[in-house]
């Protein structure tokens, strides 16, 4: 039985690959654990120091498995609310990591799809790809961090007309708005994500995190908390290793030149 998700290592760089093809790569609570799993592999393995996500297939992720739904029955309460768990400490692990986050959207991306494909630092998509969030039209309300992500990207009004309306947006507005980086032609796209990895793992990766963790408070920190953050985080930074060397070669370079 093929792994829902796939987890390959190379040059410092993990790729998660979503690997329900025949499914739309939707979520189902097996893929749901297997990415909770990989998530706190690249966390934990200090040799991993940038992590791609992507899609095997034509489209990223189609959200959750409807039919599994369908197919708990009277339970599809319980089912949903351990389903939602498990992604949502698997997006937890994979946001508040210190290693940065890369998407490479595929294809069409839907529901908690579409909240996969925004948690990244840079999320690059194929032209062919399209979001839609999908959930109200089940009956459903967002999951995946899709409530707390998409207002962020996008603005809140804007958020609430894309949501409320279940409108797809394709991948020339979702660049214009800020939903993803930049498109990319569909069979460039995992080689400029992996020259965009490649570049962030020569990186210091403890101040990637530190970036990481201090973009992601700000939005609910006063001016005056985010400064003191900012603050004891440089002043930590400062005293390791990776920047007292990285400081003296600035230095030594500058005085070099007169």
């Amino acid at each position: 039985m093929t792994a829902p998700i796939e987890l390959s290592c190379a040059d410092k760089i993990a790729t998660l690959t979503l690997a329900r093809p025949d499914q739309g790569n939707t979520i189902d609570p097996a893929m749901a654990r297997a990415l909770l799993q990989a998530a706190e592999r690249c966390n934990d393995d200090d040799d991993i120091r940038c992590v791609v996500l992507t899609g095997r297939g034509k489209l990223f992720c189609g959200g959750g498995d409807v039919s599994a739904f369908a197919a708990a029955g009277a339970d599809v309460s319980a089912f949903l609310e351990d389903l939602a768990k498990t992604l949502h400490a698997a997006v937890i692990r994979l946001m508040q990591m210190k290693k940065p986050l890369i998407t490479l959207v595929n294809g069409p991306a839907a529901g908690a799809g579409m909240s996969l494909a925004m948690i990244g630092d840079f999320a690059l998509a194929a032209r062919s790809a399209h979001f839609a969030p999908a959930y109200t039209a089940l009956g459903l309300s967002p999951d995946g961090g899709m409530s707390w992500l998409l207002p962020r990207v996008v603005g809140l009004r804007r958020a609430q007309e894309i949501i409320l309306s279940n409108r797809r947006v394709q991948s020339d507005e979702a660049e214009r708005i800020g939903l993803i980086t930049r498109i990319v032609d569909g069979e460039q796209l995992l080689a400029a994500g992996r020259e965009i990895a490649t570049k962030l793992v020569a990186e210091p990766v403890a101040a990637l995190g530190a970036a990481r963790h201090l973009l992601l408070e700000s939005y609910d920190s006063s001016l005056e908390t985010q400064l003191d953050r900012e603050m004891r985080s440089i002043a930590a930074l400062g005293n390791s290793e990776e920047a007292r060397r990285r400081v003296a070669a600035f230095v030594a370079h500058r005085n070099s030149k007169g």
